[in-house]
């Protein structure tokens, strides 16, 4: 029998938005961006690029959340800890200044602090050597279903008994490099974290369940999604993504709420899944009860996914 797996732990870092609670409620407009150094202070911080700060302030509120750090550090065995990060557009400003000036000048005019951002994993990374996670470490930048990829990539490892544990990150920062590649939208400059754990390891350590995680698939149609999640029962919420409501089948899930980020927090591209997760876990702490179904990218995307969410006392 497979482990039940569970969310131990959630963060929440987006313009309006500071915890999943406010979250599921709904960003507020208008609000000022998210600053990593009133977080994680500014040590550190001056070589990394926006997403790995980002990623910093999100692993340090998500791991406090679930209990898994103190004043000396890691409060279980750093190798029980994996991490799993999930990006589209996360360093693409470093990479395109880093070819700029390759194009421009020669690779010897590339500053030595700055070129190793450039490599795709540096969020995963380097949020791992923060904070001192020597578990499997893995990024994903999967298009419109990544995020939600990277939870299905934390559970796997998990009940293959690679870990007990893994901090799930999804962040997009917004820059000039990223709107040419939005047409001009706004990235969500922010995201979310969650620890996926499994419930005996939070048991055994006195944690607290948040959600409990059910079953993921991953297909081109959402109708088949769908399909293939209701054996985890109707769903009393179906976060779906940003915007898409409208554009989404009136006749699927007849009469179950529609919610998702609006058009004006920004493209969340690799982030929504784990946005998705944490929005479920701050309804639940609310008093939501039953099956919440998070959907990402849908038909004009080249896949959707699907992961189920239930409310704590499933476990």
């Amino acid at each position: 029998m497979s482990a039940t797996i569970v969310v131990s732990g959630a963060a929440v870092l987006v313009p309006g938005a500071d915890s999943a609670r406010a979250l599921a409620a709904g960003p507020e407009s208008g609000a000022a961006a998210v600053d990593p150094a009133a977080i994680v202070g500014k040590k550190g911080l001056r070589y990394k690029d926006r997403a790995t700060q980002l990623g910093y302030a999100l692993a340090a509120r998500a791991l406090a959340d679930a209990g898994l750090v103190g004043e000396e550090g890691t409060t279980v065995p750093a190798s029980s800890i994996g991490v799993v990060a999930s990006s589209n557009y996360g360093n693409l400003d470093t990479v395109t200044r880093a070819l700029d000036t390759i194009r421009e000048e020669t690779v010897n005019g590339t500053s030595p602090m700055d070129l190793p951002n450039a490599s795709s994993n540096v969020i995963a990374s380097s949020v791992a050597i923060r904070f001192g996670l020597r578990g499997p470490n893995l990024m994903v930048c999967n298009g419109p279903t990544s995020g939600l990829d990277a939870v299905h990539w934390a559970i796997t490892m998990i009940q293959a008994g690679r870990v007990d544990r893994v901090l799930v990150l999804g962040v997009e920062p917004d820059n000039e490099v990223v709107r040419k590649l939005t047409g001009g939208r706004p990235s969500v400059d922010g995201g979310a974290a969650i620890v996926v754990e499994r419930a005996e390891a939070v048991q055994e350590r006195s944690g607290t369940v948040k959600a409990v995680l059910g079953g993921y698939v991953r297909t081109a149609a959402v109708r088949d999604v769908l399909d293939r999640l209701a054996a985890s029962g109707q769903p009393a919420r179906w976060e779906v993504p940003g915007g898409a409501a409208a554009a989404l089948d009136a006749e699927l899930l007849p009469g179950v709420p529609r919610v998702g980020l609006p058009e004006s927090a920004g493209e969340p591209s690799g982030a929504l899944g784990v946005l998705q997760c944490a929005a479920a876990v701050g309804w639940f702490e609310d008093g939501g009860a039953g099956a919440v179904y998070a959907l990402a990218g849908g038909e004009s995307a080249d896949a959707s996914a699907g992961l189920v969410l239930l409310a704590p006392g499933a476990a």
